[in-house]
């Protein structure tokens, strides 16, 4: 909420620096996007979590199998201490340290490639967002957007003032001779 104000309070403090620009005098329309809120709420997300969902639930399906499989070679162990053989009970600890350094594993590459696939979907997800309310606020004749967690998502050359800045550094470098 910090940062919903503070970006808030820029583009307030924007819109007034700029009064002396033409676009003050026609007046600016500012926006300001939650971006969170859009993640979180976009039919696009909730999609793009559905795929990611259906991508990797058969591994995880194998996995809980596999520790399944090993509770119960834990429960034989303890069940049959009394009843089972050395050679025997030597060969179900083993099976079941192999067993769990598979699940340990397969655990830690589930998480990579579930963590690398969220990170491109997200990716994806973004730049369409900003992409979307950058012709939202051409559309909708907005001179500047602003988000919280992206900063200034469209500006429109109206309020861009960077050609004035250029021309006060560049007189201002005439005049100290070419030097900083």
């Amino acid at each position: 909420m910090k940062a919903y104000r503070l970006v808030l309070h820029v583009a307030l403090l924007a819109a007034m620096l700029l009064g002396g620009t033409a676009a003050w005098g026609q007046g600016i329309k500012v926006g300001v996007v939650n971006f969170a809120r859009l993640l979180e709420e976009a039919p696009q997300s909730q999609a793009s979590q559905r795929i990611l969902t259906e991508e990797f639930s058969p591994r995880e399906r194998e996995i809980r199998n596999q520790e399944q499989q090993f509770k119960q070679m834990e429960e034989r162990l303890t069940q049959g201490e009394g009843f089972m053989g050395e050679e025997e009970r030597q060969q179900l600890e083993r099976d079941a340290r192999d067993l769990q350094r598979e699940i340990n594993r397969a655990k830690s590459e589930f998480n990579e490639d579930l963590s690398l696939r969220r990170n491109e979907e997200l990716g994806k997800l973004q730049r369409m967002l900003i992409g979307e309310v950058q012709a939202y606020g051409r559309a909708q004749s907005f001179d500047i957007l602003i988000s919280e967690a992206v900063g200034v998502v469209y500006a429109s050359t109206a309020v861009d003032i960077t050609d004035s800045i250029l021309e006060v550094l560049k007189s201002r470098y005439s005049a100290q001779g070419g030097s900083n």
